[in-house]
């Protein structure tokens, strides 16, 4: 069954062209032109499988809408990408801590709006195969729930947080560069600086408490999540 791309943006030429081109590459498109009627159709059953979400709506901001679908328990994992003129660092930034997977600055190509469309799918369907629950000593990740606890308390993380947390968790014991963490927790075509991934395993080890001296610093180099002692002496 194709995908359901749900597009929200104000301008009515936008709508028709991001539509247009969906349907030609095989996916199911639907549309809304303000934030009440994306809420109402991110309500139906089976919800879209991703939001390509305006920053600026007549209604709502797209940042309010994004938020919404974070806190509703059955689209919490649904992608959302944003799209908005607004290209500031500190945009991005905080369209990413609300929870967006991805941000496209206007004007952009279309082409390489659905390169990152299907990335970002094919990542989604990565991870539902990532269903186990993994337990690391302080540390509990639901895959399938994108939960996550520490000593049996539930630490709530945005869906980037949560990407980034399970990046260096399967990863553990391995470094991971600031560049290569920006390709696969942010995409390689997202316009933001390393500086980004360290305010975000900032916030990560803050959050994740007395679990977060697990994410160990190299410096000049990147972060590694640190490997148990059972595991490093195997």
């Amino acid at each position: 069954m194709p995908a359901t791309i749900l597009i929200v943006d104000d301008e009515r030429d936008l709508l028709d062209s991001l539509r247009f081109s969906l349907e030609r590459e095989g996916f199911c498109a639907l549309t809304a032109q303000n934030g009440s009627s994306a809420l109402s159709l991110m309500g139906q059953s089976p919800p879209p499988d991703l939001v390509l979400l305006d920053w600026m709506l007549p209604d709502m901001a797209g940042t309010e809408v994004c938020r919404n679908i974070r806190m509703t328990e059955r689209t919490r994992g649904t992608p959302v990408i944003m799209i908005t003129a607004r290209s500031e660092e500190i945009d991005r930034v905080v369209g990413f801590e609300l929870g967006a997977d991805d941000y496209v600055t206007k004007p952009f190509s279309v082409r390489e709006l659905l390169l990152r469309v299907k990335a970002i799918l094919r990542r989604r369907t990565a991870d539902d195969h990532a269903t186990e629950e993994q337990h690391y000593e302080l540390l509990r990740v639901d895959h399938d729930g994108h939960q996550v606890w520490v000593q049996n308390s539930r630490v709530t993380l945005t869906a980037l947080e949560f990407r980034l947390l399970a990046t260096l968790l399967a990863r553990r014991g391995r470094v991971q560069t600031r560049d290569t963490l920006l390709n696969d927790v942010w995409g390689v075509q997202v316009d933001v600086t390393t500086r980004t991934v360290d305010t975000h395993v900032q916030r990560l080890r803050k959050k994740l408490g007395a679990a977060g001296q697990y994410i160990e610093t190299l410096r000049g180099v990147g972060y590694r999540f640190l490997l148990p002692e059972r595991e490093a002496t195997h």
